[in-house]
């Protein structure tokens, strides 16, 4: 350390300090004025470095593979050429460790207290010239140098970063239809609602939801606050057997290992209690998967509204605070967020539920980045059949509803490719937009196609 090195952290260490640069331009924003090629012991680890400011002095943002490979062509000697692809391997191997949020701070400190080191031995030649004003602006910058930026996207400069680093990666739903007005599915730090009322099928398009994402290949975190856990899984087993929940029994195992053992994905379920789980916990216990190997793409939450809040505001104000922790729980771990939610008594004997008729708080419908109703009165719960609309959309047009056939035994939902659009005629929430129009002139406004 006392050399202004590295060297005492590791071979490992400075690997994936150097991984925290090249796969998070946040992190590499803050540290960019402190971080310096010196600081490292390895000459190939300069090498990546020195190539990583340089590239972001010019283009405000992380360099890609492409840049390395184009840099390494200018080298030379066949030797070092090699010697350095090889430590870019290894860099981007460690990308995302289990510890790199630890490594990010620890890094931080490293260059921060360097920083810190080098102005104070300026400062002692500013003093003996008697540049107090000097030493003053000196430290205090150098204090400053490395901390979190508030700062936002910076819209001239970060061109390269909004075409080349943020491709939206999203996760499909079983429903082509809704895969479509979503671009693709929900993408990383979404927050998506299926609302309805009591007993009309919800959990089970959670079910459907996550099932469909493990078969993607997906991993898939259940939170259930209603069911137990065992009885959960019965409803995956149902799904992916296609055999009625009431039906299975001991002799349906070798069936159902069968059909797990084609899954490319893997599913945890967790049973939280009710009004008694924060939040928070939620999020300690997806930090501890994460611990020990397991990374969730996608999380359910069934559902958000039976979480507890610590503070003593009124209900609606309670839920509006827990959907809006639930959207920036998502965006923290990267992943998706599904919930269902529950309807007003308005809405449960609608034929259409309409955004409006969501119970309690209307703000969850803001808050959320997409937004579905589901719809199942008496006679469709005996004929198998339902109604979904589309309340709200952030990725494209929205008030269209599809007619489904719905199997409540199994949670199998198809969801027909016809539909009609019906406006949701409140002003607050956003209809169909621009690409709603486009989709309208290609199927003949608002009549079933």
């Amino acid at each position: 350390m006392s050399e202004g090195k590295l060297t005492e952290y590791g071979a490992s260490f400075q690997n994936k300090a150097i991984s925290n640069l090249l796969t998070d331009p946040d992190f590499l924003r803050q540290s960019i004025d402190i971080i310096s090629p010196t600081h490292f012991d390895n000459e190939h680890n300069k090498w990546v470095v020195s190539k990583i400011i340089s590239y972001y002095d010019s283009y405000k943002t992380i360099p890609s593979l492409d840049y390395f490979k184009a840099e390494l062509k200018k080298i030379k000697t066949e030797v070092q050429k090699l010697a350095i692809k090889e430590k870019i391997k290894e860099i981007y191997a460690v990308s995302k460790s289990k510890d790199y949020k630890y490594i990010g701070k620890e890094y931080i400190d490293f260059c921060k207290n360097q920083n810190l080191k080098t102005a104070i031995n300026t400062s002692v030649d500013l003093l003996d010239a008697g540049n107090y004003e000097d030493i003053r602006v000196l430290i205090n910058d150098a204090l400053q140098a490395g901390n979190q930026q508030e700062g936002g996207h910076i819209y001239k400069d970060h061109l390269e970063e909004r075409y080349s680093s943020k491709e939206r990666i999203t996760i499909p739903t079983p429903w082509e239809s809704v895969n479509v007005l979503l671009g693709g599915g929900l993408g990383p730090g979404d927050l998506g609602v299926v609302a309805g009322n009591p007993g009309g099928g919800k959990s089970w398009v959670m079910v459907a939801i996550a099932a469909h994402a493990v078969k993607m290949g997906n991993n898939v975190l259940f939170c259930t606050l209603e069911l137990d856990e065992d009885y959960v899984g019965k409803r995956f087993d149902a799904y992916f057997t296609n055999i009625p929940v009431n039906e299975l029994n001991a002799s349906s195992k070798p069936i159902i290992k069968d059909a797990i053992g084609k899954l490319s994905g893997s599913l945890e379920i967790k049973r939280f209690r009710a009004q008694k789980t924060t939040l928070s916990e939620v999020e300690t216990y997806t930090e501890r998967l994460i611990n020990n190997g397991f990374k969730p793409d996608l999380i359910v939450i069934d559902y958000i509204d039976l979480l507890k809040v610590k503070n003593n505001k009124d209900k609606r104000n309670q839920l509006e605070d827990l959907y809006t922790e639930a959207r920036e729980f998502g965006k923290e771990y990267n992943v998706p967020v599904w919930s269902p939610s529950q309807v007003n008594r308005t809405g449960a004997r609608e034929e259409v539920i309409e955004g409006d008729q969501i119970a309690e708080s209307y703000s969850k419908l803001m808050i959320a980045d997409f937004a579905m109703s589901l719809s199942r009165t008496r006679e469709d719960k005996i004929n198998d059949t339902g109604r979904f609309h589309i309340m709200k959309n952030r990725y494209g047009a929205d008030g269209y509803t599809y007619n489904a056939d719905f199997d409540a035994s199994t949670g199998v939902i198809h969801i027909k490719g016809k539909h009609t659009q019906v406006s949701s005629g409140n002003p607050e929430i956003p209809n169909s937009g621009s690409t709603g129009r486009v989709i309208e002139n290609l199927i003949g406004g608002r009549n079933t196609y």
